[in-house]
C-alpha cells in the first residue's frame, strides 16, 4: 500500500464533505474530529432531509449506538443514495447484539453493501452470526478471535472490514492489515471510536478502500499516542488528541505508522 501519510495529504487536499448519521453521544466530537482531520462535517439525521442531504455528500457514516426507527430508515435511505453515486460509506454495528432492533436493522444495512464496517471484535463476530461475548455495546473477545469472522464478512458483503483494539485487523476477504497504533486512554473515552467512522470515510473519498481504512487507523493512532504524552486522563486526553490530530504531518504518520501485511 502507498505510505499512510500520502492518504492523509490526498484527504486533506479533497476536505470531503461527510455526512454522518451517528449517535447523540459521538456528535459533537466526532464533528470536531473530522475538523482536525481536515474533513468537514454534517450532522444530519432528519429522515424528511437524510437521504437528500446524502447526495450532497462525498462519505456517509451510519452508526446505530442511540438509532431509533426514523433514524433506521434514514440511514437506509441516504445508504441507497450513496451507492447510486458510488460513494463510501461506514457503517458502525454499535452493540449489536444487545437488542432485536439492533440487530435488525444491522441486517437491513448490511445487505445495502456498506464500504466499510467497523465495529469491536463481539460486533463483528455477531455480524458473521458467530457467538460472541459482548458486553451491552463493549467488547468480549479479541481481535484475533474475529479476525476470520472479518474475513468472511468482507466476501459475503463486498466491503472491507475493520476490527477495532489494542492492534486493529482490517481486511477485503483476501488482502488484510494489522495497525499497531494506539494509547489505552483511548478506550477510556466513549466517543473515539464512534469519531473514527467519520475519519475511516473520509480517507475512502477517491482512495482506495482498504489501503485507505488502514490508513486513517494508523493516523488515528499514531494522533492517540501523541496526545497521550500531554494529557493526565481522559478528560484533558480529548481536547490534546483534537490538537494532536490536527497537528499530524503526512511526514509524522509515516514515521510513527506501524501498519504490516495480516
Amino acid at each position: 500500500m502507498d505510505a499512510p501519510g500520502h492518504h492523509l495529504a490526498r484527504m486533506r487536499d479533497t476536505a470531503p464533505l461527510v455526512h454522518n448519521i451517528t449517535n447523540f453521544v459521538a456528535m459533537n466530537f466526532m464533528a470536531n474530529v473530522l475538523l482536525a482531520a481536515g474533513a468537514s462535517p454534517a450532522m444530519v439525521h432528519a429522515r424528511e432531509e437524510a437521504a437528500e442531504f446524502a447526495g450532497l455528500a462525498q462519505a456517509l457514516t451510519v452508526n446505530i449506538g442511540t438509532a431509533d426507527p426514523d433514524w433506521g430508515a434514514a440511514m437506509e435511505e441516504a445508504a441507497v443514495v450513496m451507492n447510486g453515486a458510488a460513494r463510501p460509506w461506514v457503517f458502525d454495528p454499535v452493540g449489536v447484539a444487545a437488542t432485536r432492533f439492533r440487530s435488525d436493522l444491522s441486517q437491513r444495512l448490511i445487505d445495502l453493501g456498506p464500504s466499510v464496517i467497523r465495529g469491536n471484535a463481539s460486533e463483528i463476530l455477531t455480524l458473521a452470526g458467530l457467538s460472541g461475548a459482548a458486553r451491552g455495546v463493549d467488547a468480549g473477545d479479541s481481535v484475533e478471535a474475529a479476525m476470520e469472522a472479518a474475513r468472511r464478512l468482507a466476501q459475503s458483503t463486498g466491503g472491507v472490514v475493520a476490527v477495532s483494539g489494542p492492534v486493529d485487523y482490517v481486511t477485503d476477504g483476501s488482502k488484510g492489515y494489522r495497525v499497531a497504533n494506539g494509547h489505552p486512554l483511548m478506550a477510556r473515552v466513549t466517543v473515539m471510536g464512534c469519531s473514527l467512522n467519520g475519519v475511516i470515510a473520509a480517507f475512502c473519498v477517491g482512495q482506495p478502500v482498504l489501503e485507505a481504512t488502514a490508513a486513517a487507523l494508523a493516523c488515528y493512532g499514531v494522533a492517540g499516542e501523541a496526545a497521550a504524552e500531554t494529557a493526565q486522563g481522559p478528560g484533558s486526553f480529548q481536547p490534546a488528541f483534537l490538537d494532536a490530530l490536527a497537528a499530524l504531518t503526512p511526514e509524522a504518520l509515516d514515521a510513527g505508522a506501524r501498519v504490516s501485511p495480516a
